[in-house]
């Protein structure tokens, strides 16, 4: 990988996240370090960092200001299954502080990342980067902050408030793309009132990337995960209908709809643990009937995604009836036709 000024950088390095020296023409340039006070929010008598840097460079999270180079201790990492965000890509980062390592929750569920700790995942249409979110680990909690990229491509600002972009997708379509304001982050990633992580689960990442982390010391041990998440992108190999439909679910819905969640009130469960068939929505009816319900009686009718409340609202856009009601102004097509699929296999009478 080549940068401006003829710096080059091994793929395999950076995507293992080690620790790389840039070379100048005046001898050897001290190695690039995240600055993790801005992680942590601590103030610096400079006047540099403060609770909520302006700047997404100040972070250090990258080598180049573009935040296409992912500086040392910043660990690429893919989900098997990945929330929908209108059909925008995601690059996704874990920063650990120096001496750091993370360990496995247990259950497959997610990953403990010690203070000092932060999530990174950038939103993008082909090489144009739109946002970048951050879930920073300080001493007092989790803490979500969006930023956002500018037209150039050389920054992006925190953005507390949000924003509202018409944008065109590389397939062509004129879309209202929305970056969440600093609430609304909120409102998808807390649980028991408390704000936390919902992607890096150890069921839904690659077994090889664990082997990765535990050869360069970064995990305490492999997560022993038996029953994995499918790979969405290889879901045409996958003979389990349900499998794919339950890993959407718990992808794209269970951060709300599970116990403690923003939507525990709805009596939905759609965690990938939930076998109760009822709490998944199995012949449930809704809690309020409102026009979210679009005339349907039960959640999940089994045998007709038509007359489900399910494949009704996530087929909409209409707000207050669209599901999630958050990150999308558009239809998840493959996603539908995964979840319609798997309502037209129950069999009604059991």
């Amino acid at each position: 990988m080549k940068l401006s000024g003829g710096i080059i950088l091994s793929a395999s390095a950076l995507a293992m996240g080690l620790s790389v020296s840039l070379n100048t023409s005046a001898g050897a340039a001290p190695m690039h370090r995240v600055n993790a006070q801005a992680v942590l929010g601590v103030e610096q008598l400079d006047g540099k960092t403060s609770k909520y840097p302006r700047r997404l460079s100040e972070y250090g999270f990258f080598l180049d200001k573009a935040g296409r180079l992912p500086a040392a201790r910043v660990i690429p990492y893919a989900l098997n299954t990945a929330l929908y965000s209108d059909g925008a890509d995601k690059l996704r980062y874990i920063f650990l502080p120096d001496g750091a390592v993370m360990s496995d929750a247990g259950e497959g569920g997610l990953l403990d990342l010690p203070v000092g700790s932060a999530i990174v995942k950038t939103f993008a249409f082909g090489e144009t980067y739109i946002e970048t979110r951050l879930l920073l680990h300080r001493a007092d909690g989790w803490l979500a902050l969006p930023y956002k990229w500018n037209e150039d491509q050389s920054e992006a600002t925190l953005a507390l408030v949000g924003a509202r972009m018409e944008l065109t997708r590389p397939d062509g379509e004129t879309i209202s793309y929305q970056i969440p304001n600093k609430n609304q982050c909120k409102q998808c990633h807390v649980k028991d009132k408390v704000v936390t992580p919902i992607g890096p689960k150890s069921r839904n990442l690659p077994r090889e990337w664990f082997s990765d982390q535990a050869s360069a010391g970064r995990i305490e041990a492999i997560p022993a995960v038996h029953d994995t998440v499918p790979h969405w992108d290889a879901r045409a190999e996958v003979a389990d209908t349900g499998s794919l439909a339950r890993g959407y679910l718990d992808v794209n819905c269970a951060h709300c709809h599970q116990p403690g969640g923003s939507a525990s009130n709805s009596g939905l469960d759609l965690r990938w643990e939930q076998w109760d068939p009822y709490a998944v929505g199995i012949a449930k009816p809704p809690v309020a009937a409102g026009r979210g319900a679009g005339g349907h009686k039960v959640s999940i009718a089994p045998g007709d995604p038509d007359a489900s409340i399910l494949v009704y609202r996530m087929s909409s856009t209409e707000p207050g009836v669209a599901m999630p009601e958050l990150g999308r102004s558009t239809n998840d097509a493959e996603g539908i036709s995964v979840i319609r699929q798997w309502v037209e296999g129950m069999n009604p009478a059991s």
